[in-house]
């Protein structure tokens, strides 16, 4: 189906979409930052794993997956439970 085929009405409702999913991926981004720069900041404070994984509603295994090898090349000192 080409452009010309489609009504009127659904190609105005889709204007912007693509703009619109550009902005749930930055979101999706920034969030992903914030939680990084978060986690740092608990785990340089002296929160275990499951303190963390408590905070973000996630298991323990999932937050250490996520950020451990980061957290060890940015040097934190990572607590063992």
């Amino acid at each position: 189906m080409t452009n010309a085929e489609i009504p009127i009405a659904r190609q105005l409702a889709t204007q912007g979409l693509g703009d619109r999913l550009a902005a749930v991926r930055a979101l999706r981004r920034l969030a992903d930052q914030l939680e990084d720069a978060a986690v740092e900041e608990a785990m340089r404070a002296g929160w275990s794993w499951s303190d963390v994984a408590e905070a973000l509603a996630v298991t323990r295994q999932a937050v250490h997956k996520k950020h451990a090898k980061r957290l060890i090349a940015a040097g934190v000192g990572l607590r063992r439970r």
